[in-house]
């Protein structure tokens, strides 16, 4: 049906770090911030966030920058204090907390991925992709799934299908039915149901790249246990 590229309407939002934080002498509420953004020399941006703190490590949107809802960022003054650009916050990314959990809702996004000074958000962040939209008939349920998907397209280029056999784990034994007890009342209309149990997990966030394909994926991280049964469902059907 189409495809989108994620990311595409941010432009020139970089990774910086906070090298020095004074007090705006016209305000009670603006800092002035000294930037590493991986140029020839620091830029100076002033800024209202009051979370922000020595070399902290964050998104700044340079003098030129769009975000995502079509906002374009110019150098300017604030207070008669010259001002290269924007700290940027994860709604003004067009993101959220349940993309990045550790952040805060309200206040600049400290990063705390693996990153250099100077990066492109869009990678740090795995903005950089592309999403494809496929208009399916009733008929095909089939593709209602990454595997489906690729299925289709393998027969219809004659290429081999390809993709990771799962590792099932070795189990310590029988399953107590008081933990967990499988039955099937039906057995024509369900002739085989299987169950294993997981223990000892903790529950957490999930690693940055499923949170990432969820999202592109249209679906919301919530937490490591929602998210790995919603990744088997869009992967499966």
């Amino acid at each position: 049906e189409g495809y989108e590229v994620l990311g595409e309407n941010i432009q020139n939002v970089v990774v910086g770090k906070v090298l020095s934080i004074e007090k705006h002498q016209d305000s009670d509420h603006l800092n002035i911030c000294m930037l590493d953004v991986g140029k020839d020399a620091p830029i100076q941006i002033v800024t209202g966030a009051q979370n922000v703190v020595k070399d902290a490590v964050v998104p700044v949107a340079l003098d030129g920058a769009v975000l995502p809802d079509g906002k374009k960022i110019k150098a300017g003054k604030l207070r008669g204090v010259e001002s290269n650009g924007m700290l940027c916050s994860l709604s003004e990314l067009g993101l959220s907390l349940n993309d990045f959990p550790y952040a805060i809702e309200d206040g600049i996004f400290l990063l705390e991925e693996e990153c250099n000074i100077g990066d492109d958000i869009r990678d740090v962040c795995l903005l950089n992709d592309v999403v494809v939209d496929f208009e399916l008939t009733f008929n095909r349920p089939d593709c209602l799934a990454f595997i489906g998907i690729a299925r289709e397209t393998a027969a219809t280029l004659g290429e081999k299908l390809e993709y990771t056999e799962p590792i099932i784990p070795e189990t310590d034994g029988e399953l107590d039915p008081s933990l967990l007890k499988v039955s099937v009342e039906d057995s024509t209309l369900c002739p085989r149901y299987s169950a294993a149990m997981v223990k000892n997990v903790k529950i957490a966030s999930s690693p940055k790249w499923l949170r990432a394909r969820l999202r592109a994926a249209g679906v919301r991280p919530i937490n490591n246990i929602v998210d790995i049964t919603n990744y088997v469902m869009l992967e499966y059907g």
